[in-house]
């Protein structure tokens, strides 16, 4: 007997089914995703914003600020933004390792003022490629080396390094250590124990070394220390990655600040190294942190293997991000290939340089003869750069942020949140917690 199903009867289980399959879509495909740890300098920003009071400080910033505590936008910069908009032509995607003039120009920046760089640029030994400025930069980097570096797959870190650097080199599928580098007790380098851990490393070991201005503690080598560096990274034939994101910042010169890349490359020429890298970035010299502009170097052994390793990094970019962004790039090449442009950039950063110097004088000024600080505050002066560990400790830390005033729990500070308006109401904020 043949039966027949109403059509409401029909509708009903249709519409059971749908619910059914709706039931089982409900729960998302991220539900089982925890929140993760806030970003510890990241989150005092959040902090700060939310604080009502007026006499507020932030210590957290990684940006430069200007003697009224605002952002500034480089001279240089603008009048190359002005000829950019009368010159530019297209927008267009740039070669895999980027602007073929801007890669020219960084060579010529970075490797054309010391006999050796010009050496390694005649013998066809050195790589550069556009970089996401200074965290893209490194990445490639640490791609490249997990994939072609035989000798070891381990980066050393100073202790403590910037806290971005352990989670690039490790995302890119290296191991990370550390090495010695800062003494908590003398707020200095400290020097034994960073020779006694490089000279521990098992040959062929990778070690990221900071070119200048050290982050997080402004603390960096004198000269007669990295040849000692220098002297055992040569026997372990370890090999170096140079980070190099504040150039200019120690010593107010752009060529200046390369000195001790000068002394690698004539390691490199000398023989006492094969091979060593390049991270370097723009966002802090030149203010382009928005347009994530910078360059990686590679060290190679002449012209025929530059050509390889230049084939096999593109391999490496393609699949990250296919080709940089143009725009933060030409305005690069605008600065550094048109002379009034680039004496305004050396003075703009000799402006900031200077800027960072009379802060921490300040400062020092204030704790020292305006509130009679009984600690020694001397390392504000000798540490170098946009930081500074001011050897606060935790408990202080926690006492200054109650008084709005804003910094990472192991007391490293950026001068640049520092000014003449906030200066006093700062030292005196120390002086409290230092002393009560």
């Amino acid at each position: 007997m043949l039966r027949v199903t109403s059509s409401r009867a029909t509708k009903g289980l249709q519409f059971s089914k749908v619910a059914f399959f709706v039931a089982k879509r409900q729960e998302s495909a991220w539900a089982s995703v925890q929140a993760a740890p806030a970003d510890k300098i990241l989150g005092l920003t959040v902090l700060y914003n939310n604080d009502t009071n007026p006499s507020k400080i932030n210590l957290g910033v990684g940006a430069y600020r200007d003697n009224d505590g605002k952002p500034w936008i480089l001279p240089s910069v603008k009048a190359a933004e002005q000829v950019l908009a009368k010159t530019e032509t297209n927008k267009e995607y740039v070669p895999i390792v980027g602007s073929p003039k801007f890669n020219e120009l960084i060579k010529k920046m970075l490797y054309s003022h010391d006999e050796a760089g010009k050496k390694l640029l005649e013998d066809g030994r050195v790589l550069t490629a556009q970089g996401i400025s200074g965290t893209g930069s490194l990445r490639v980097l640490g791609e490249f080396v997990r994939t072609f570096y035989p000798k070891s797959n381990k980066v050393l870190v100073p202790n403590p390094t910037w806290a971005n650097h352990v989670a690039i080199l490790e995302k890119a599928g290296l191991t990370t250590g550390k090495y010695s580098y800062y003494d908590y007790k003398t707020n200095a380098l400290d020097e034994a124990g960073l020779l006694n851990d490089l000279a521990s490393a098992e040959p062929g070991t990778v070690i990221l070394l900071h070119a200048c201005c050290h982050n997080p503690t402004g603390v960096d080598p004198e000269l007669e220390q990295w040849d000692k560096i220098l002297d055992v990274v040569s026997q372990k034939q370890l090999l170096p990655i140079l980070d190099m994101a504040y150039q200019g910042f120690r010593s107010g010169s752009p060529i200046d600040d390369l000195a001790i890349l000068f002394k690698f490359n004539k390691a490199v020429v000398d023989g006492k190294l094969s091979n060593f890298l390049l991270s370097q970035s723009f966002a802090k010299n030149m203010g382009l942190y928005g347009e994530r502009v910078g360059s990686l170097s590679i060290i190679t052994a002449g012209p025929e293997e530059t050509t390889r390793v230049k084939s096999q990094l593109e391999k490496v970019i393609r699949p990250l991000y296919s080709s940089p962004p143009s725009h933060g790039s030409k305005l690069v090449e605008i600065i550094l290939s048109d002379d009034t442009i680039y004496q305004q950039w050396l003075e703009d950063v000799r402006v900031m340089s200077d800027r960072l110097v009379e802060m921490r004088k300040l400062l020092h000024d204030k704790l020292k003869n305006t509130y009679k600080n009984p600690l020694n505050w001397d390392h504000l002066l000798n540490q170098k750069g946009m930081f500074c560990y001011t050897g606060l400790k935790e408990d202080q830390v926690k006492k200054l942020i109650d008084k709005s005033v804003y910094l990472t729990s192991d007391g490293r500070i950026s001068i640049a949140g520092i000014y003449p308006a906030n200066v006093d109401n700062l030292a005196k904020a120390i002086h409290e917690v230092t002393t009560n």
